[in-house]
């Protein structure tokens, strides 16, 4: 057993328009978490694992091929391996829980941008 002290807790980015800390890597998944302030830009690119965002904190916009939808805190969000996506119109700061299955980046390139 693991607790993961500070996971989906809000950080304030420091010189750049997002945040991203990874807090645990095992093969099968890894858990990190993903700040953006209000007005501030999701520049990620698609990832090659499936991925699944909690949102801890504030409010935004995602934003996919298929759609667009309001989250807030609670909200839980699945998004498939390779599946375009971005979080717009922030109006709160956002603090993101996100679990990869399997661990970010283990299948390969073409993550964040």
């Amino acid at each position: 057993m693991l607790i993961i002290e500070g996971a989906g807790r809000w950080t304030a980015p420091t010189g750049v328009a997002n945040d991203w800390v990874e807090h645990l890597r095992v093969p099968d998944l890894s858990v990190g978490t993903y700040c953006i302030p209000v007005g501030g830009l999701d520049d990620q690119s698609p990832h090659t694992e499936d991925e699944i965002y909690v949102v801890t904190a504030g409010r935004a916009r995602i934003v996919t091929p298929d759609g667009a939808a309001e989250v807030g805190p609670g909200s839980v969000i699945f998004v498939p391996a390779g599946e375009e996506h971005r979080f717009d119109e922030v109006t709160e700061d956002l603090a993101l829980l996100v679990v990869f299955g399997p661990a970010y980046g283990s299948r390969g390139p073409g993550l964040r941008g």
